[in-house]
C-alpha cells in the first residue's frame, strides 16, 4: 500500500509517499523562514502565496523521489485542518485534483493526528499510549486509544508552549524562528538566575498555563536598561525561561501518566510529538520522569517533529487501510480538535 501526503497548514510546503511496510519513500519539505523572518513570525498570505507557488513541483519531486507514478498509489492525503486557511485550502485541491485525475482514494486528514501517529511509523508504538502534544499553536495531553479514538484530559488555557516560546525569543531579540533560538542561546546560561513562575505546579489536573511564565521574562527585561541586555543575561534569561517550561511540563505531565497508568495499566508509553518535541532539553527532562515512571519516552527524529507530509501521508494510510476516506466535497477545517466531546476550559477560548 502506497499513500501521498500532502502538508501545507502553515509555513512549511511538503510532499511525501510512503508505504504500509513503515517506510518513507521520499520526504520534500520546503521552508518558507525566509519569506517571513522580516515580520517575525508567519504571515498567513505569504504562506498561501508560496504553498501555491511550489506545492506542484513538490509532489512532482517527491513522486520522482520515490520512484513511482500516480497510478502506483493507493490513496492520496493531505492535511484537511487544523491550519492556517489558505494554505490548508492549497494543498486539499491539490490532492483533491490528485485523486480525481488518478481515480484514487481521497482523505483529508487532521493536523494534530498526523503529529499523534507518527511514532507508529518510526517506532511502531503499539495501542494504546499517553501522548504530549506541544507545537506553537497546541500543548494537549491526549490518550491515544486508536486510530481517530481521541481522549483529550489537559490542555493550554492561554497559550501554548510553541508559542510562549517564540514570543519570549521575540521579546529578547533572537530571532525567528524564536523556539530554536532560544533553545542554542540557553546553552550557555545559568538556569538558576532568575526565578520565573512555574504555573499551575502543584494544582490538580493536567491543564497548562504559559501566559504568566511569559509576562515574567517581560518584567525582567524592562527592568533591564537596553544597554545592561548584554548575551550573558540573555543567555541566562533563556536558561531559566526553558527550566520553567520545562518543570511545568514535568509537572502536568506527571499528573497525567498517573491518570493514563490507572486507567490504562497496559499502556507503558509517553509520545512526545509536535514542533517543541525537536528541543533537546525537554527531551531529557521528560526521559527522566518516564524513567521513574517506569514508562518509556518516544519522540519521533527530530525531522519528524516539525510540520512534514510522511506524517500526513502514514495518517491517511492508517485510515485508509481500516476503510476509511473522505468525498471531494471535504471542507477545510481551520479548527479540528481531536477530541471534540472534550469539555472547554475556562478562558482556553478555541484553544480549548
Amino acid at each position: 500500500m502506497i499513500v501521498l501526503g500532502i502538508e501545507t497548514s502553515c509555513d512549511e510546503t511538503a510532499a511525501a509517499v510512503v508505504n504500509d511496510k513503515r517506510e518513507i519513500l521520499s520526504n520534500r519539505v520546503l521552508s518558507q523562514l525566509d519569506d517571513h523572518r522580516p515580520y517575525g513570525g508567519v504571515v498567513p498570505e505569504i504562506a498561501a502565496r508560496a504553498h501555491l507557488e511550489h506545492l506542484d513541483r513538490l509532489v512532482a519531486e517527491a513522486m520522482d523521489d520515490a520512484g513511482v507514478d500516480f497510478a502506483d498509489l493507493d490513496a492520496v492525503a493531505c492535511t484537511g485542518g487544523p491550519g492556517l486557511i489558505g494554505g490548508v485550502m492549497v494543498g486539499a485541491m491539490t490532492a483533491k485534483a490528485i485523486a480525481f485525475a488518478a481515480q484514487k482514494p481521497f482523505l483529508a486528514v487532521n493536523h494534530l493526528e498526523g503529529h499523534a501517529l507518527t511514532v507508529r511509523l518510526t517506532d511502531d508504538v503499539a495501542f494504546p499510549y499517553l501522548l504530549l502534544l506541544v507545537s506553537g499553536g497546541h500543548c494537549q495531553v491526549l490518550i491515544v486509544e486508536g486510530v481517530g479514538l481521541y481522549k483529550r484530559i489537559g490542555t493550554t488555557i492561554d497559550d501554548a508552549v510553541g508559542e510562549a516560546f517564540d514570543k519570549t525569543a521575540k521579546m529578547m531579540g533572537l530571532g525567528y524562528p524564536g523556539g530554536p533560538a532560544l533553545e542554542k542561546v540557553a546553552e550557555t546560561g545559568d538556569p538558576n538566575r532568575f526565578s520565573l513562575p512555574r504555573p499551575l505546579r502543584g494544582r490538580p489536573g493536567c491543564d497548562f498555563s504559559f501566559s504568566g511564565l511569559k509576562t515574567a521574562v517581560r518584567v525582567y527585561l524592562d527592568g533591564f536598561p537596553v544597554e545592561q541586555q548584554t548575551p550573558e543575561v540573555k543567555a541566562d534569561l533563556a536558561a531559566s525561561f526553558q527550566r520553567a517550561v520545562g518543570e511545568t511540563l514535568i509537572d502536568r505531565t506527571r499528573n497525567a501518566i498517573f491518570d493514563f497508568m490507572r486507567d490504562y495499566p497496559t499502556g507503558k508509553t509517553l509520545v512526545l510529538a509536535g514542533g517543541v518535541a525537536a528541543n533537546k532539553y525537554l527531551r531529557a527532562r521528560l526521559s527522566e520522569l518516564t524513567d521513574q515512571a517506569g514508562m518509556t519516552l518516544v519522540a519521533p527524529p527530530l525531522e519528524l517533529c516539525t510540520d512534514n507530509a510522511a506524517m500526513i501521508a502514514w495518517a491517511g494510510l492508517e485510515r485508509f487501510r481500516l476503510g476509511q476516506h473522505d468525498g471531494l466535497d471535504f471542507k477545510p477545517r481551520p479548527r479540528w480538535p481531536l477530541d471534540p466531546e472534550a469539555p472547554k476550559r475556562p478562558g482556553a477560548g478555541v484553544k480549548a
